[in-house]
């Protein structure tokens, strides 16, 4: 049977982005209409992919009155590779979008009524991020496209350091040298599944190779080609995960070469940095958030604090240093191991860590009387559950410091928040992830 023509295109005007950077418009009928590629201000046709019962999406045809913020991407792999989604538009509209952002989340979604009236965007928007998990598939080593599990060979990323491309390019020759294959999700076969590279402020770097089994044939040559191709190397890890998912990350790690961690300097601190370690991937931007965040605790010298989801210490440490006693809590054992020596190492000895999950911990401290001053948050992006909400407000705090990676979900906890008689009372964005949708937000939540 003979497919059906598509439409042809239709003109529209974009007046303003959904949460992922897409244009928005509507269509004749009043029916909202996302575009991809299309920037607030412009007339454009518009060919129609999807019509769904209450939107419809679509992608730029031609552009018949451009954007002054519009920019020609500066990037071969931009239109097919998932990693970035806004090299079209000039940073100055990118930082306006992300603030209105989180804007209209707080407002729409939590109810709040504090303006989010600054983002502070990164003076460096390239070669930024410190860490880059690589997914491998068939020959191609580089990243999913949008919205799909097709990886995008990718020989260099302009938001990686340049000992990435070098790394990526030394796995996959050695891929084909030795003719090993790269893991296959449909299937569950196959052995390379991930290239994980973390890098410090010094230009060192730790290698993790993720694989679908326990070992990798020919280690020792793998080893000798990575060591050549990048001097700053400190470690080469091989990560075991042969669970039939999509999770990057193993459930054990052995070491084949150096060593299994990396360190580097943020906040004036030291941190150890081992595989499965939550570390904001924007050093200079991350050291601007926990400033925030520290400004909004409102330390004094003579708190006690607690810190949930404190992964290696970043924000417990820095807390710390202006608390009496601070309590730090985290799910992954690894990292609340890097936590104490972090501490030590640091000389701060005001701190103690328990390993669980944050449900369970705040639930503890909340039973076992714990009335800290101040609580900071920093979930992964699906925020907070209830439980964890209700055990915050029982433990009733002077303030709490909610730092978020989805301003939706942090509208969606400020009216659990409210319910339970904390408010928004100022907030402010951070641009982590330059020409990436995301971004961070710092708020500050005390009772009315």
């Amino acid at each position: 049977m003979r497919a059906s023509p598509l439409p042809p295109p239709i003109p529209l005007t974009i007046h303003g982005y959904a949460s992922d950077g897409a244009g928005v418009s509507r269509l004749p009928d009043g029916m909202t209409c996302f575009v991809s590629g299309a920037l607030r201000g412009e007339k454009c046709l518009v060919q129609l992919d999807k019509v769904g019962k209450t939107c419809a999406w679509g992608h730029v045809a031609q552009i018949l009155s451009p954007s002054p913020a519009r920019l020609p991407s500066d990037c071969q792999y931009y239109v097919n590779c998932g990693g970035c989604g806004l090299r079209h538009m000039t940073y100055e509209e990118e930082l306006e979008f992300k603030r209105q952002k989180v804007q209209d989340c707080l407002t729409r979604i939590g109810g709040c009524d504090a303006l989010v009236s600054v983002i502070y965007g990164a003076e460096n928007t390239e070669r930024y991020r410190n860490k880059v998990q690589f997914p491998l598939s068939g020959t191609s080593i580089g990243f999913y496209a949008a919205r799909t599990h097709t990886v995008t060979d990718v020989e260099d990323c302009l938001l990686q350091p340049e000992a990435c491309a070098r790394l990526r390019a030394t796995l996959k020759s050695f891929m084909s040298t030795y003719c090993i294959p790269a893991y296959d999700e449909r299937t569950g076969t196959g052995l390379l599944r991930h290239l994980y590279v973390r890098t410090n402020r010094a230009g060192e770097s730790l290698c993790c190779i993720l694989v679908n089994g326990k070992a990798l044939p020919h280690e020792e040559e793998l080893v000798e080609l990575l060591r050549s191709a990048e001097p700053g190397l400190c470690g080469i890890v091989l990560g075991v995960n042969e669970k039939k998912n999509n999770v990057i990350l193993g459930d054990s790690y052995r070491t084949l070469w150096g060593e299994p961690y990396l360190m580097d300097e943020m906040c004036g601190l030291s941190f150890k940095l081992s595989v499965p370690s939550f570390y904001q991937v924007n050093t200079p931007q991350a050291e601007r958030l926990y400033d925030l965040a520290l400004e909004y605790a409102g330390l004094t010298g003579e708190e006690t604090a607690v810190d949930l989801y404190c992964g290696i210490g970043t924000i417990t440490l820095c807390l710390a240093r202006r608390s009496k006693h601070v309590i730090g809590a985290e799910i992954v054992p690894q990292a609340i191991e890097d936590a104490k020596e972090n501490a030590a190492r640091n000389g701060l000895h005001n701190v103690e860590f328990f390993c669980g999950d944050a449900s369970h911990v705040a639930a503890r401290l909340s039973a076992q009387g714990v009335r800290p001053h101040v609580i900071t948050v920093d979930p992964p992006r699906k925020g907070l559950a209830q439980d964890v909400v209700d055990s915050i407000a029982e433990m009733s705090p002077l303030r709490l410091v909610y730092v978020s990676c989805d301003p939706a979900t942090l509208g969606r906890d400020a009216k659990r928040f409210a319910e339970q008689g904390y408010h928004v009372q100022k907030a402010a964005a951070v641009d982590l992830f330059p020409r990436t949708p995301h971004v961070e937000t710092v708020a500050l939540l005390s009772r009315a």
